[in-house]
């Protein structure tokens, strides 16, 4: 996958994590380029015959063709040793031969040959923590309010380590597009032994930056990242799937795939984080096939002139192009004590669209095991006609309570002294479809607030507070007006008004304040559906993106 600083991943065991980049969208090429006719049908070759089509091609053509790259045909059987590692020549004709595999899937002439060069997961490991060391004050507690406001890392933790730990843990490669660069992370950097789908989708990656400039997206927030790497990460993913295909059938015998996994055998990543991040990559392929079968390869193609404008558009693929997210502001509020975190002219201020609302409220049932449940654990996976996972598309993120949203955005809000209390605040604007479909959220909301242990405050409206010594301990003000809901979150009750005016006015709590109750089952579903959870994310391909 592509990033403008520094990574495109690819895990065929588990994928991970992101983190924005900004700029314009520019227009990309079309059509693909030369075609060479090699005889051999390009359906045919698509994996539904089991007798591999092999060393059938003809003399080198004279000028670059499709499926042809720096030497090799795309059906050629390669004089490499994979057993004891790739040397230099070796890993020369596997990067050519893989270019020519991805240029006769994808329909799309290289423009130019990438460097490919493997590096040790040390090596990448102190990639990431330099990374983390520039952090500056006000972009940590930035990306803590973030995660704290959809109550999965609090606020005494580390928000930029954990995703750091997430991204060191579970690289398996990345393009650069700094420098047009591809770098396979492998534990052994002498003898390498590639994974030829891992390799695929680094080169797709270029083939990509190359055609449509795609690393010129703006992602400056991670509703932003997901809604363009559902074309980036669908149409990456998707060439995945029918290159694995082919390994499976035509190409038999020939692919590189060594047994065992890519990540470390101790990776834990934070279940929450990844599954927000998760999610173009599973609706995404989806998403791009629909578009290919209404209309071809050229379809596909059109879409990076417009990409998708939010994850509401993949995980919903009939509001692509019809439904335009609102553009929610924010004007501030706060008193002389509290102002929004500055960035030093980074992105202040984040949005998590449906897809981080959904697993926002899907998180309890992870967490309890399916005994609690906003949204139930077993919701979020996509089972196949047989009864197993789907593992073209695992994970679900449609439900009503979120299906309803239409743009969202949080302001984290600091004190001159944040930085040495951990105390901060924000305001979270989101716009729905209906009114109807604001107080369904609310009412969900609510749930949440509860599961985290806030109870109502006496003699204020709209007022909850989860007590000090618990996780999430601070205040929180809702306000529901027409169709949007507004979050204000606090250190006290005291503060909310501080940080927005006019929250937390005086009043008693309406019936559903004081009464509402959080949704839980004992049906004993949950372990075993929280089983095949982590199975699919030990299972499934999936490729990962991240500066």
């Amino acid at each position: 996958m592509v990033s403008r600083t520094g990574v495109v991943v690819v895990i065929v065991a588990v994928a991970l994590v992101g983190v924005p980049v900004a700029g314009a969208i520019g227009p990309g090429p079309a059509g693909p380029g030369p075609v060479y006719d090699t005889g051999i049908d390009s359906q045919q070759a698509a994996g539904t015959d089991a007798s591999p089509i092999v060393d059938q091609q003809p003399p080198d053509p004279d000028e670059d063709v499709l499926g042809w790259e720096n030497g090799y045909w795309y059906n050629e059987t390669l004089d490499v040793t994979p057993e004891d590692g790739l040397n230099d020549s070796e890993l020369e004709a596997v990067v050519a031969r893989g270019m020519a595999r991805v240029e006769e899937i994808r329909r799309l002439e290289f423009e130019t040959t990438p460097p490919v060069e493997v590096i040790g997961r040390d090596d990448y490991q102190q990639r990431v923590e330099n990374r983390t060391t520039n952090t500056t004050e006000a972009q940590e507690l930035h990306q803590n309010v973030k995660y704290e406001a959809l109550f999965m890392i609090n606020e005494s933790t580390d928000a930029v380590a954990v995703q750091a730990s997430n991204r060191a843990g579970g690289v398996g490669g990345f393009y650069d597009p700094s420098t047009g660069e591809i770098k396979i992370v492998s534990e052994n950097t002498e003898t390498p032994q590639m994974n030829e789908i891992t390799l695929s989708q680094e080169l797709f990656h270029a083939l990509q930056d190359q055609r449509f400039n795609v690393s010129a997206y703006n992602q400056s927030t991670r509703e932003l990242h997901n809604a363009k790497d559902g074309i980036i990460e669908g149409d990456g993913n998707y060439v995945d799937h029918l290159y694995q295909e082919r390994c499976d059938g035509a190409w038999n015998g020939t692919c590189l795939e060594p047994s065992g996994q890519d990540t470390p055998s101790d990776f834990q990543p934070h279940l929450g984080l990844y599954q927000i991040l998760l999610q173009p990559y599973s609706d995404g392929p989806a998403f791009v096939e629909g578009i290919r079968e209404d209309g071809g390869w050229d379809a596909v193609n059109a879409i990076y002139e417009n990409p998708p404008a939010s994850t509401e558009q993949t995980i919903h693929p009939e509001k692509y192009g019809e439904d335009e997210p609102t553009d929610v502001s924010i004007p501030d509020r706060s008193d002389e004590r509290w102002r929004p975190v500055d960035t030093n002219g980074s992105v202040d201020y984040a949005s998590f669209g449906e897809a981080g609302l959904y697993v926002t409220l899907w998180y309890p049932a992870f967490q309890t095991q399916g005994m609690t449940a906003i949204v139930p654990l077993q919701n979020h996976i996509n089972y196949a006609p047989d009864g197993g996972v789907d593992q073209f598309d695992p994970y679900d993120y449609n439900h009503t309570v979120t299906a309803g949203w239409d743009g969202d955005k949080l302001v984290p809000y600091v004190t001159d002294q944040s930085s040495e209390t951990n105390e901060t605040g924000y305001v979270y604007k989101m716009a729905w479809d209906s009114p109807e479909d604001a107080t369904e959220f609310q009412t969900a909301y609510e749930e949440l607030l509860q599961f985290n242990g806030a109870e109502p405050v006496d003699g204020r409206i709209g007022t909850y507070r989860i007590p000090d010594g618990q996780e999430f301990g601070d205040a929180f003000y809702l306000n529901q007006t027409d169709d949007q809901l507004v979050v204000v979150n606090a250190p006290s009750v005291e503060d909310l008004s501080a940080v927005r005016d006019g929250a937390a006015p005086d009043g008693e709590p309406t019936p559903t304040e004081a009464s509402g109750s959080t949704t839980t089952t004992t049906s004993g579903d949950g372990f075993t559906v929280l089983t095949v959870l982590l199975a699919v994310v030990g299972l499934v391909g999936i490729a990962t993106r991240h500066r």
